[in-house]
């Protein structure tokens, strides 16, 4: 049942509850008729205009920058280079020896060596950001130029240029967390030994807004004041702080609306801090808003991997043992806070994912390379390692004759709690559930019956199976030894005297409806109407402290501090009504908006007499209670998380000629736990879909052999639309997490997760009689159109 919210909506879903109803965005408004307010809606008196200098080679020394030229252009404020500005470098660390990580330094502006094309190397601050950007035109950079490091295997191969000269081989990275004693006998024994060698294209997250900054020095509050779109305002905070040698709370980091993150907003960006410097210097607010072609470019990227995977199977399909090498190209840096380890760890430690799996190898590196740097991206290397892991499954299927759904069932995890070959422990999930489900759907859909019938065209069914773990906590991060550990996040939440609330979180929403679905689970706690709760977040003067969001964190963690908080406040308001009602606590309850004595019910205090209380009239509380209407609550999660699980199943045709894939049908069953809105969870679904699919078929940044980006506009990156997009049927089902606040589980990734391996399977599905069989994103079409172009040769040539 889907009801919208508004002051009279009581009548709820789950008998009265906000959670789990569909109530209506309460961003959209301001979003939908142009009110909302991004960092480039804000204007300043007196602001100024910043564009980068930025590299033109991909490796090299810089000889010389000369900015004589922009500065003496009128309009143009200032111009540095590194040496001007002296700011501290970023260096991103890990807890572990040399021989597995190699920390390197990321500085703010590059000062003698280039490593990427589009690395900043000088800032240049004018009246208007047009003539910025033509002063840029007058500065002069003299280079001696190196050799370029553009991929994997120059970045390995032996006598291969250094990206950092203390990083030998160009590895940043080399772990191997499990070597099972069993694996090798596993091989051995094995009735089939399948391989997959399998690489993925090096994407950009393309949020629809860019990255921007934009900051200035308030002389009343003595603080340097930094608009940023960031998923983590308060690392930048502290990182901005650090390079720029303040005191930490002479920085305060805003961040308003928000066009999407994706995760290249979850780390630390240097045109922030650069920006923050110049307005430091010229005591007057400066912006720099990205353009695209720097977002393509310059920007964080990521996804460009490569797996060398090898599974042993028994005669019944039983997976015996998994032995892994995988290799992420992470660009030129280590991205703050997370590393360069970011993609190898989280590969190598939850490749296993919905299976049972006895035996199990893996090595996980990370290379440097002269590309711009690598940052988490919705998924963090699980669209990747699942896409292995569910052609491991088809390839084994194939070999041993058995049903490619049945041998998933005959693998899937099914009791739980399950600790896995890979030390980690997985919560109860609907793994078999959601795949018999999705399998049933299609199948009465009478898409099997399609393919079958339809010997001319070219139709193809895949199905991925997966588990995202959510609500990672310090315990989680600190396995990964970061020196960084995320984890805990804060709640504060405070009633005013007229019975309403504002809570503050250290999550912050870019796109994720926080303000609606914070709000339903405050309104629950408090029995109040989701209208009477303001959320806010994404400012660090509001917060103690919090870790922002990604890894579908937001209402596992934020959300279960949120509702502490609020718990907190209740029994707050319960113990004045008790002591004011002449009672005691355990005889009260909150009730829409007021306290009832329980055993008589028509007695009773409304939120707004207990403020009233609290704030005007504090003579008259319990003795030792402190006046005011305020708690405070923080959460932290000490286990190895929770674990969302999905099964999507693809329809796909291709076509002889061109090779295109065309879509049919899609389709995902996913358990997020409890969904606190249903109608969120399911925009969270279709919108990761859809960034699935555009990795599958189409996205894909590259490089000549100098380090050259040949992607500089949407003419070069193929980005899907609404088109290629189909309609996506979603179903849900309900595990709910037994230890965060509202058993919600997190549902952030998921659909980016599951949707290459569905695209691949179905695309080698309807290749199945060819003999062809594709392992890469996004899929090449020329290869499809050559493997029907075969066929149909071959065919031709039988007939004569």
């Amino acid at each position: 049942m889907t009801i919208h919210a508004g002051t009279s909506d009581h009548l709820l879903a789950r008998g009265g509850s906000w959670v789990g109803t569909s109530v209506r965005r309460r961003e959209d408004p301001r979003l939908l008729t142009g009110t909302g307010r991004f960092v480039d809606d804000i204007s300043l008196p007196g602001m100024v205009h910043a564009q980068f200098v930025r590299s033109t080679i991909a490796a090299g020394k810089i000889l010389s920058i000369d900015l004589g030229a922009a500065q003496s252009i009128k309009g143009v404020r200032a111009a540095w280079d590194a040496d001007d500005l002296a700011l501290g470098n970023m260096v991103a660390t890990l807890d572990r020896p040399l021989a597995e990580f190699v920390p390197t330094e990321m500085p703010i502006l590059a000062s003698d060596t280039v490593r990427f094309v589009g690395e900043p190397l000088a800032i240049v601050v004018a009246t208007d950001q047009y003539l910025a950007e033509d002063a840029l035109e007058a500065v002069t950079v003299r280079y001696e130029p190196g050799v370029a490091v553009t991929t994997i295997d120059e970045a390995l191969a032996t006598g291969a240029p250094l990206v950092h000269e203390q990083a030998a081989h160009n590895t940043l990275v080399d772990v191997s967390l499990f070597d099972s004693a069993g694996t090798d006998e596993a091989f051995a024994s094995a009735a089939v030994v399948v391989s997959v060698h399998s690489k993925t294209g090096r994407q950009n997250a393309l949020p629809m807004e860019t990255r921007g900054a934009l900051a200035y020095w308030n002389d009343r509050d003595e603080q340097l004041v930094l608009y940023t779109c960031s998923q983590v305002p308060h690392l930048v905070r502290t990182v901005t702080a650090r390079s720029l040698g303040l005191d930490e709370r002479k920085v305060r980091v805003v961040v308003p609306d928000m066009g999407g993150g994706f995760g290249i907003k979850c780390v630390v960006g240097r045109e922030e801090i650069a920006v923050a410097a110049a307005a430091l210097r010229l005591r007057r607010p400066v912006k720099w808003i990205e353009d695209r072609r720097e977002a393509l470019t310059a920007s964080f990227l990521a996804r460009e991997q490569r797996y060398d995977v090898r599974a042993a199977f028994d005669e019944t399909g039983r997976l015996l043992a998994i032995d892994a090498d995988v290799v992420c190209d992470m660009g030129a840096y280590s991205c703050y806070p997370f590393t360069a380890a970011i993609e190898p760890l989280m590969a190598s430690s939850e490749l296993p994912g919905v299976y049972k799996l006895p035996d199990y190898r893996v090595r996980g590196r990370a290379i440097a390379s002269n590309k711009a740097p690598s940052a988490p991206y919705r998924g963090v290397s699980r669209p990747q390692y699942v896409m292995v892991v569910e052609r491991l499954m088809e390839r084994a299927a194939r070999e041993l004759n058995i049903d490619p759904v049945e041998i998933r069932r005959r693998n899937l995890i099914t009791v739980f709690p399950y600790t896995g070959v890979n030390n980690i422990t997985y919560d109860p999930g609907s793994y078999l559930e959601s795949l018999n489900l999705c399998e049933e759907t299609l199948r009465r859909e009478g898409w099997f019956d399609l393919r079958d019938r339809e010997a001319g065209r070219h139709i193809g069914i895949g199905f991925s199976c997966f588990n995202e773990r959510t609500g990672y906590g310090s315990a989680a991060f600190a396995a990964r030894k970061m020196d960084v550990v995320p984890g805990f996040d804060v709640s504060d939440i405070t009633m005013d005297m007229d019975g309403t609330v504002v809570v503050t979180t250290g999550t912050l929403s870019h796109g994720q409806s926080h303000e609606t679905t914070m709000a339903q689970i405050v309104a629950d706690r408090l029995g109040l109407d989701i209208e009477q709760v303001k959320i806010h977040q994404g400012d660090t003067d509001r917060i103690l402290y919090g870790y922002g969001s990604f890894a579908s964190r937001s209402i596992t963690i934020g959300g279960s501090a949120v509702a502490l908080a609020a718990v907190k406040l209740g029994d707050k308001l319960r113990d004045i009504a008790a002591h004011l009602l002449d009672t005691h606590i355990d005889n009260v309850q909150l009730d829409k908006g007021r306290v009832r004595r329980v055993d008589d019910p028509s007695v009773s205090l409304s939120y707004r007499q207990l403020a009233d209380i609290a704030y005007a009239k504090a003579h008259l509380l319990p003795k030792g209670l402190e006046p005011g209407l305020r708690a405070s609550a923080s959460f932290d999660v000490d286990n190895d998380g929770t674990f969302s699980n999905a099964t999507h199943g693809a329809v796909v045709e291709v076509f002889e000629g061109t090779g295109d894939v065309k879509i049919l049908r899609y389709f995902c069953v996913e358990d997020c736990g409890v969904a606190i809105n249903p109608t969120v969870v399911e925009g969270q679904a279709r919108g990761g879909i859809a960034q699935g699919i555009a990795g599958a078929l189409f996205e894909e940044v590259t490089y000549d052999s100098t380090g050259q980006p040949l992607v500089a506009s949407f003419i070069d990156y193929r980005v899907p639309t609404a088109c290629e997009i189909p309609d996506i049927g979603i179903a849900h089902l309900e595990t709910p997490c037994l230890f965060t606040e509202s058993g919600a589980k997190g549902a952030g990734e998921g659909g980016t997760i599951g949707a290459p391996a569905a695209i691949l399977n179905a695309v080698n599905d309807a290749l199945r009689h060819t003999g062809v069989e594709l392992d890469d994103t996004p899929i090449p079409l020329h290869a499809v159109a050559a493997a029907l172009s075969r066929v149909r040769t071959d065919e031709k040539a039988d007939d004569d």
